[in-house]
């Protein structure tokens, strides 16, 4: 899953979940999220994985652990169809604290 959020960590946007072997670059070229942001001038700031995204893409060493840190997550071992819906309600669940 791809997650855009705003400059303090606020989650604006969630993926469709993809295969687990899709590499983040292959997934935000899917999903479009490099090619809108550069045509509306948001500027990125992405890990490692989106090296070679181009010049609108900034690379940072480590991003703040948010999705990937939740033990929920890395255990996970059922379809991503599922797992979509785990996750909008993970965060429907975060934004009411």
């Amino acid at each position: 899953m791809q997650v855009v959020t705003d400059p303090v960590g606020k989650i604006l946007w969630l993926s469709p979940a993809l295969p687990g072997r899709t590499h983040d670059l292959t997934a935000a070229r899917t999903h479009k999220i490099l090619r809108i942001c550069e045509r509306r001038g948001v500027p990125v700031l992405a890990d490692m994985a989106c090296i070679g995204a181009g010049d609108w893409v900034t690379t940072a060493r480590r991003g703040a652990p948010r999705l990937k840190s939740w033990q929920t997550f890395r255990r996970c071992r059922i379809s991503p169809n599922h797992m979509s819906v785990i996750t909008k309600a993970a965060l429907t669940l975060e934004r009411q604290h």
